[in-house]
């Protein structure tokens, strides 16, 4: 008999202790820095689904898996495909996601799409409390899975404790997390509030479940070399600073210091801009990350690096899952309202797909999510809706697969590489210079975090000056600023950018919206350079800048969007009476993505791109440079 396993690592005896345990255990693991958490996970599902006792054995739609990233969930996704045997079916949601498509359920008349991801939460507490979650299709579950739980905090911590309370004579669960790893505090911008919130989902537990077992995942597999290992060690102290809150300031700057100290004494790939450093960069053949504290940070190393022809990818934000541009083409070229396989794959055969796009996983997942269509087919209009609703799968989101990956250490949470580059972060007391109410021990764990990421090599390195990069408090956008307060030279691009009610590319430049989407799909590839132009000096609407074409190689590819306008103007308006020069072009941006976007389907049916009301779109990002008449990003007065 085949093992199904047999390309899979043994399971340890730490791992199989989780493994084995019956599905009805309140289970807390505590899960070290790359001690095989995910792989003990898929493990205890097939476990749970797959039991030799008929009467131990749970079908996967009893089983609930929440994580807190699209990544983690996507990661799960990935290992369960190749090393799960019977819990290929146990959907794996972000808890964002799952709330969402609890509210549709429940109460599908409203207007969800229109709040936010907090406003969403809230609201999924409130219908668990009501009875939503044993009400929906697939009833109350037998058993919970609850991934990187130390980053629960706020309201995403109050759905779980309710749900898990909702539930508590009838349902296991399995919650893993650990407290060293715990960065995302900085959600709950109260300091007082958010120095409360430090493990205490973990205390919660504790305290509400008398019968509640604790097992350990301490052997690390991740770490291949001595310097990959530097951290390792101050791992369990760090989980004591949450167990202990009394000089838990103090604790945590002694950590922040001999974590700086160890990372220092490591090799130095000196500057970024070091010709040795970028041609390593460019010739690596594993994958590599360079990880930053911030944003800022991550904005110019990313630019920096396109502006030396170094390719890489800018890591996207935990909450933000575009859609893949290939949904739009394939529902455009379907011409049918309902696919079977065979037409599915074929479609799909004839469509450029990114590095990592599995044809056969695309039809399972959105088979399994337009099911009410009938066995064997996928409805093309729900499909269209699933975008349109935001209720697209997580697993099938826009993969992220370029082997140089920029970003800051709390969007690399979970995530490893062969080699992680950090840029040389300064002493905390430098830090607290620049940041009055600076978390320290969440600057601790950041930093354990980051040195922890690696498999084989660990550096440092000094990046590019990030002085003139500046955010904006209104908007939260960064912009390019000068030496006196009022300069303004540039601005950031965000998702939503780009106008989405309409198909890009305007009709009084005589191309239609078919052929842009065509040239799109054939042309715009990741990282090449895009241009705001001015179509006209006059503002849009009260608080409005001018309109600005989205422009690739001379080609309006589309729009700037109202809330691009609006983000604009108020970075550029400085007081009532500040009289604004328009930038004629804002230059040195990029093409993110292509991606999915809804809109109107009138506008998309009279552009002549079916009735699903959605279409392809440029996604750009960068902090792009003013053009008002010289050099771009110059002070020109």
């Amino acid at each position: 008999m085949t093992d199904p396993y047999g390309d899979s690592p043994p399971l340890t005896d730490e791992q199989r202790a989780v493994v084995d345990l019956p599905w009805d255990t309140r289970l807390l693991v505590t899960a070290g820095a790359g001690s095989g958490k995910t792989h003990t996970v898929v493990r205890r599902l097939d476990a749970l689904v797959g039991h030799d006792d008929p009467e131990e054995a749970l079908e996967a739609g009893e089983i609930l898996v929440l994580s807190f990233s699209n990544a983690a969930v996507r990661e799960l996704r990935d290992r369960i495909a190749r090393h799960g045997d019977r819990a290929r079916r146990v959907r794996v949601q972000t808890f964002d996601s799952w709330a969402y498509q609890l509210l549709l359920a429940a109460h599908p008349d409203q207007e969800w799409a229109a709040l936010s991801f907090d406003e969403r939460i809230r609201a999924a507490t409130d219908a668990i409390e009501k009875g939503a979650v044993e009400a929906g299709e697939l009833g109350a579950p037998s058993h919970v899975v609850i991934d990187e739980a130390q980053d629960l905090v706020g309201d995403r911590r109050d759905l779980v404790e309710t749900l898990l309370d909702r539930f508590q004579r009838s349902c296991g669960f399995t919650v893993v997390g650990d407290s060293a790893q715990g960065i995302y505090g900085f959600q709950i911008k109260d300091a007082t509030e958010r120095a409360g919130e430090t493990d205490r989902f973990f205390v919660w537990l504790r305290a509400s479940y008398d019968d509640l077992v604790e097992l350990h995942l301490t052997e690390n597999f991740r770490a291949k070399s001595v310097e990959a290992r530097t951290a390792l060690g101050l791992g369990p102290r760090l989980q004591n600073l949450a167990v202990s809150p009394v000089g838990q300031v103090a604790a945590a700057a002694m950590l922040h210091a001999e974590l700086r100290d160890r990372l220092l004494e490591l090799p130095s790939l000196g500057d970024l801009a070091d010709r040795f450093t970028l041609d390593a960069l460019r010739v690596f053949p594993g994958t590599c990350a360079i990880l930053t504290r911030d944003n800022r940070q991550a904005l110019a190393v990313s630019e920096f690096l396109h502006e030396r022809g170094v390719e890489h990818f800018l890591k996207r934000s935990l909450r933000d899952r575009p859609v893949p541009y290939w949904v739009a083409e394939l529902l455009r070229r379907a011409q049918s309202l309902t696919l079977t396989e065979a037409r599915f794959l074929e479609l799909l055969a004839e469509i450029p797909l990114p590095s990592g796009v599995e044809p056969q996983r695309c039809w399972r997942s959105l088979r399994a999510a337009t099911r009410r269509t009938g066995r064997g087919l996928v409805d093309v209009a729900a499909v269209g809706r699933l975008v349109a609703e935001g209720r697209f799968p997580d697993e099938l989101g826009d993969p992220e697969t370029a082997r140089l990956i920029v970003s800051t250490v709390h969007r690399a949470k979970g995530l490893e590489y062969d080699r992680v580059l950090l840029l040389s972060p300064p002493a905390l007391t430098e830090l607290q210079k620049a940041h009055e109410d600076l978390d320290v021990p969440a600057e601790a764990r950041a930093l354990y975090v980051a040195m922890t990421r690696a498999r084989e090599d660990l550096y440092h390195v000094t990046g590019p000056d990030t002085s003139r990069i500046r955010r904006h408090r209104s908007t939260s956008r960064w912009y390019l600023g000068g030496w006196k307060k009022h300069e303004r030279y540039g601005i950031q691009a965000v998702p939503g950018d780009v106008h989405r009610e309409e198909p890009p590319g305007p009709g009084d430049a005589g191309t239609a919206a078919v052929d842009t989407q065509t040239y799109l799909l054939e042309h715009a590839r990741p990282g090449e350079s895009v241009v705001l132009r001015m179509r006209h000096p006059l503002p849009m609407g009260p608080d409005q800048s001018p309109p600005y074409d989205v422009i690739h190689r001379d080609r309006i590819v589309g729009e700037t969007s109202e809330r691009f306008r609006r983000d604009l103007y108020a970075v550029e308006k400085i007081s009532r009476s500040w009289d604004v020069t328009w930038p004629a072009e804002i230059v040195g941006l990029r093409v993110e993505t292509l991606e999915t976007v809804a809109g109107s389907t009138a506008a998309g049916a009279n552009a002549g791109l079916g009735a699903n009301g959605v279409w392809i779109a440029p996604r750009i990002t960068g902090i792009g440079k003013y053009r008002r008449g010289g050099r771009a990003g110059e002070d020109q007065g």
